[in-house]
Formats: structure tokens, sequence, C-alpha cells
């Protein structure tokens, strides 16, 4: 989607515990939940 609208150098980084001793933690354990960082520049 980054790509679509113009950006280039779209990096993802690996996934990360986001959710670890939130309450809803358990729940993002079951649904498989991670968080990633994205990185990515608009030329112009």
């Amino acid at each position: 989607m980054l790509s679509e609208v113009g950006f280039v150098d779209v990096r993802v980084s690996e996934p990360f515990d986001t959710f670890g001793g939130a309450r809803g933690e358990a729940k993002a354990r079951a649904f498989e939940v991670y968080g990633y960082t994205f990185l990515a520049r608009k030329p112009g």
C-alpha cells in the first residue's frame, strides 16, 4: 500500500511483542497479534 501512494525504499521490521504485560495480552496471544515498524521515503 505504501508503494501505491508513492513511497519508495519501503522496509518492514521483524514482528515484535507490543502487548507484553498489557491487560489484553492473552487475547493478543490467542490471535497472534504483533507490532511492526514501517520505514519509507517519499521522493520529492
